[in-house]
């Protein structure tokens, strides 16, 4: 048993119900009754006629009861371990004494400055005696370093 739709009211046509209408481009229209038929013919929108399917969809009517509650969806903090530091190590450091906090922050950075000056120290002591040489040196292009012939120099007639 196949229950078909009404093209026009949206309601069910069920066996032995309804008429079908074929136009001259051979395209068929199912109705359930001659009112669905007529208003199709006249052009009117279902939607505007407050006793169809679609108009009642457009206006919300009659869904009451089938609708459920939405479901929220609520996000789950979750705290995971950074790369480099632990779940604990982050927890201790959360948990630490203001004061003591600002007294290690302040440890680091003078650790890392002061590894900073000792290379830079160490960079000029190596850098110093280079400098001396290269100047004896006659200057040499990239080119002639890779062993391409020298220029030769223009000559007048």
């Amino acid at each position: 048993m196949k229950v078909e739709l009404c093209n026009f009211s949206g309601y069910k046509i069920h066996p032995g119900h309804g008429k079908i209408y074929v136009r001259t481009d051979n395209r068929s229209y199912r109705f359930i009754n001659g009112k669905s038929e007529s208003y199709f013919l006249q052009k009117l929108k279902p939607s505007k006629l407050d006793w169809t399917v679609v108009f009642r969809r457009l206006h919300k009517k009659g869904i009451t009861e089938e609708t459920t509650k939405k479901r929220v969806k609520r996000t789950v903090k979750y705290q995971r371990d950074i790369v480099g530091a632990s779940l604990e190590a982050i927890r201790a450091k959360r948990n630490m004494k203001p004061e003591v906090r600002e007294a290690e922050r302040k440890k680091a950075v003078q650790e890392a400055k002061d590894k900073k000056r000792k290379e830079q120290e160490e960079k000029k002591k190596t850098a110093a005696p280079t400098k001396g040489a290269k100047s004896a040196q006659p200057k040499i292009s990239k080119m002639q370093a890779k062993g391409a012939p020298a220029k030769v120099s223009a000559k007048s007639r």
